[in-house]
């Protein structure tokens, strides 16, 4: 068996911006450059290139050019992977196997976007996922357009089948507002109250905006190699891996929303040779509230309470039983798809989190879910001794 232990030793994030500007090629330059200086290492000591992009066809979106663009040369792992919000921690799990087993010696996995246009709408770059054949073009040609519709669908049959009403998203918006004060790049951080949230516009019933991530112009880009000369002093391991795909097809007459995913928590926690009991933090893929709720629930991570009566009890806040999404999440933080969580728990690991730092935090569960809960992909990374 390897010796090989693959880590995180390096992270670069550029500011998180709600205003248009910079291209995401730019972004992923500045996010680049941020890792190479965090890590100490310079464009020549890479070997790897994973690129992950959000969903759609955008004429600027990243590509493999990037390792030109980039000023990358004589790699030995080049790719783009795409699994919608399970694309960060596929292209982790990928960096980590090319390096343990010797293929690569450092690996830079990038995400790089810029949703926010001139003249457009903030959601208008995610509208017209999905394309327009067959069940999605039945779909569209109906007005679910992107991903608010469809989530709400998704809320509003959870509300009904938990028996809660829509204050159980106010818990997850409220208590991820709380963290996110503490981040400086987080996009929302004055407070939030109940009322504040129950005035909030509605988007689709029973999600209302700040249900729903805030898309942010911006790139992260980490690290990860086996080699422990190489890259920042304190190190984040990664300790284990799992993915689960249920292939919903949401037709009659059976639940087509729920079930599946605590396979890749419960692959990845035995990879590690852990519990969920020895999880100091948790830092899941949240595009809307509900999600929160949802994961909670189907990956276990409740100690056999209601999702909804572990968030109110605080259990997801500060000096609760599973500090979660300390960053502010994708809600109140920014939306970078699977890296927002990504780049969280590594802050979290390193000790880096200031006002919001976990204190003692030395293991994080990482997850990332695509489609509409379609996908999930779950990283336990530990902090290096």
């Amino acid at each position: 068996m390897s010796t090989r232990r693959a880590a995180i030793a390096g992270l670069g994030l550029t500011e998180m911006s709600l205003k248009p500007g910079a291209t995401p090629l730019t972004l992923a330059g500045q996010a680049t450059r941020a890792a190479l200086m965090d890590a100490g290492v310079r464009a020549a000591d890479i070997d790897g290139l994973l690129v992950g992009t959000s969903q759609g066809v955008r004429p600027d979106r990243l590509g493999v050019a990037f390792a030109a663009q980039g000023g990358f040369g004589d790699l030995r792992l080049l790719e783009h992977i795409e699994i919608k919000g399970a694309t960060t921690l596929a292209m982790l799990e990928r960096a980590r196997q090319a390096v343990e087993a010797g293929r690569a010696r450092a690996v830079l996995c990038l995400f790089a976007d810029a949703p926010l246009v001139k003249g457009r709408g903030a959601g208008s770059g995610y509208a017209h996922s999905g394309g327009n054949e067959g069940l999605r073009g039945l779909e569209r040609a109906s007005g679910v357009l992107g991903s608010v519709p469809t989530y709400a669908l998704l809320a509003r049959r959870w509300l009904h089948v938990t028996g809660e009403d829509p204050a159980a998203l106010c818990a997850v918006a409220t208590t991820q507002r709380a963290w996110a004060r503490g981040n400086p790049l987080a996009v929302m951080r004055e407070p939030l109250t109940e009322a504040e949230y129950f005035a909030s516009p509605l988007i689709a019933e029973p999600l209302r905006r700040l249900d729903c991530a805030r898309p942010v112009n911006g790139a992260a880009a980490v690290l990860v190699t086996a080699d422990p000369g190489l890259g920042h002093p304190r190190r984040v391991l990664l300790r284990g891996s799992g993915r689960d795909h249920p292939v919903r097809r949401r037709r009659a007459g059976g639940e087509s929303w729920f079930g599946g995913g605590a396979r890749a928590v419960d692959d990845a926690l035995e990879e590690a040779g852990m519990s969920r009991a020895d999880l100091d933090t948790a830092q899941l893929y949240d595009p809307f509230s509900i999600v929160t709720l949802v994961l909670l629930a189907e990956y276990g991570l409740t100690g056999g309470l209601p999702a909804t009566e572990f968030v109110r009890a605080g259990e997801t806040g500060p000096v609760g039983a599973l500090p979660l999404n300390t960053g502010g999440g994708q809600l109140s933080g920014y939306y970078l798809q699977g890296m927002t969580p990504l780049a969280e728990a590594v802050v979290q690991l390193r000790g880096e989190g200031g006002r919001r730092q976990v204190e003692g935090a030395a293991t994080a569960l990482v997850g990332g879910i695509g489609g509409r809960v379609d996908h999930h992909a779950a990283m336990i990374l530990e902090r290096a001794a």
